[in-house]
């Protein structure tokens, strides 16, 4: 089998890739460990740059988006029972898009199959052959066979535990990782949003979130210990903890109710450098990982996709190889900006077990600076809302 760009992994990174690029003409693969089923079952968070929602459109898959999403003109910070208003309209004119992230691999997985794309599912034993040649290929099993896929490129768009990070050289590979002390309990329910925008709360008991998918199903989260288990809170027990860390304005109109979901997800930073390695290039997840308190980690993925969708176009269109050549350069540019951001909001709403009486205070003064501050205020919307590509 022969395709222009071979794309390893089935989730929304590989798949908007592969769609942008066969909407331009170019001929692509994707090929995924998991089942179709298994994939949509994953829950992930819902809150979309302008910039993704505009490449969903580009690829053919964001009318449900439009119909169905929700808009946010701006976020709720909260710190010892008050609370403040960070209004995005304001500082850059732009929203935030809440919807959900299963739905939109669902809408991108229908729109493939509406294009005959490729997809192939349950595939095992991917091994990539040849990256520093013109000719690489990727070598996997299929339904018990053997099978070859010979390519102009690869893009790895399998996630952290991947393989195809793992086929840069250790020799080259250089890794930059910080594992936070804490995880995320979060919860799914059908209950109303407790505010119209996302509640973002630093408490002395430890962050909280209050977020939503539409007007009668709502995500939650609080702050747990990084080796804590969902077997050790009961829904009820969720719901006291999270009113006893949001202003009591707010803890007084929370409409609770059971669980649909609920799971721990540790928080961590992480990026690979180099970003390509040959023919091979990283998005997502392979390539880095952002703490969920700025709301980065899809919509970073998108920014690679963005980059190396238009390097594949320019090549495949111009034979101008510029932006192939230097897209890990230009993509960890912005990768950075994003770590910078989401260490920052993290550090600012959470604590830490090895926070002192001074690192308190020093948090203490941050928030209020941020509240009295539209300099600063500004900052947080432009990077909340997402910085250009």
């Amino acid at each position: 089998m022969r395709v222009q760009v071979a794309i390893i992994g089935g989730g929304p990174a590989g798949l908007l890739l592969g769609q942008l690029l066969h909407r331009s003409g170019i001929d692509s693969i994707v090929l995924e460990r998991q089942t179709r089923e298994y994939v949509l079952s994953r829950i992930r968070a819902g809150i979309l740059e302008r910039g993704l929602v505009d490449l969903l459109a580009q690829a053919g898959a964001a009318d449900r988006l439009i119909a169905e999403s929700y808009s946010h003109d701006g976020t709720v910070i909260a710190y010892n029972n008050q609370q403040f208003s960070i209004p995005f309209s304001k500082y850059v004119n732009k929203p935030v898009t809440v919807y959900g992230q299963t739905e939109l691999t669902r809408d991108l997985y229908d729109a493939r199959e509406a294009a005959n794309a490729k997809t192939l599912f349950q595939v095992e034993n991917v091994v990539l052959n040849d990256l520093k040649t013109d000719s690489p290929s990727v070598h996997c099993v299929l339904d018990g066979r053997e099978i070859t896929i010979d390519c102009d490129y690869i893009a790895g768009c399998d996630g952290f535990h991947g393989v195809s990070r793992q086929h840069i050289p250790a020799s080259v590979r250089k890794e930059f990782e910080k594992v936070y002390p804490f995880g995320w309990l979060g919860i799914l329910s059908e209950t109303k949003p407790v505010h119209e925008e996302l509640v973002y709360a630093n408490s002395d008991r430890g962050f909280a979130l209050c977020s939503m998918r539409n007007e009668n199903l709502s995500r939650h989260y609080v702050q747990c210990a990084s080796d804590d288990h969902v077997d050790n809170w009961s829904d009820n027990a969720f719901w006291d903890e999270l009113k006893r860390r949001i202003p009591e304005e707010f803890a007084e109109t929370l409409e609770t109710g059971p669980s649909i979901e609920k799971s721990i997800a540790p928080l961590r930073s992480f990026v690979c450098e180099p970003m390509q390695w040959g023919r091979l290039f990283l998005c997502g997840d392979a390539a880095h990982i952002v703490p969920p308190t700025g709301a980065k980690g899809l919509n970073t993925a998108a920014s690679d996709v963005h980059y190396l969708y238009n390097a594949l176009k320019q090549w495949y269109a111009d034979k101008d190889h510029h932006a192939i050549d230097t897209y890990s350069e230009t993509a960890l540019k912005r990768v950075w900006k994003v770590e910078r951001f989401s260490w920052w909001m993290t550090s600012m709403l959470h604590r830490f077990p090895e926070h002192t009486e001074f690192d308190l205070k020093i948090q203490q003064a941050e928030l209020e600076f941020l509240q009295s501050t539209e300099s600063a205020q500004a900052a947080l919307a432009i990077n909340y809302v997402g910085l250009p590509y």
